[in-house]
């Protein structure tokens, strides 16, 4: 981690695309965080996981009190996602990490044809 001043502007880069799109911030933190703090893929996976928690934590807290976001309407999505999160972490260590870096360029490539068709 040379370059402390770059690490700071990934995680602010991370958390001003989660804040505008709702999500996403862990899809811009995984390659600058690869390549300005050299991390390999576990700890990157692991890091981007730690660094979007509390970002999506802010951006839930402006989304509430100038949204009026309904907790109720999120909360099936807040069990689902809490499940998944628990199996995902749970089964990390087991998948290879290069069906980790597949996975995720599936679920890149994914979105971004789902959001332009």
């Amino acid at each position: 981690m040379d370059h402390p001043h770059k690490i700071s502007l990934a995680g602010a880069l991370a958390g001003a695309v989660n804040g505008i799109f709702g999500g996403g911030g862990g899809m811009v933190l995984l390659p600058l965080l690869s390549r300005w703090a050299g991390m390999d893929s576990r700890k990157l996976f692991a890091t981007s996981v730690a660094v979007i928690f509390p970002v999506c934590l802010v951006s839930t807290a402006v989304y509430f009190t100038q949204t009026g976001l309904s907790l109720t309407a999120a909360l099936p999505y807040l069990i689902g996602g809490a499940a998944g999160g628990l199996a995902g972490a749970l089964t990390f260590r087991k998948i290879p990490v290069k069906w980790l870096k597949l996975l995720f360029a599936g679920f890149l490539l994914y979105g971004g044809a789902r959001y332009l068709l």
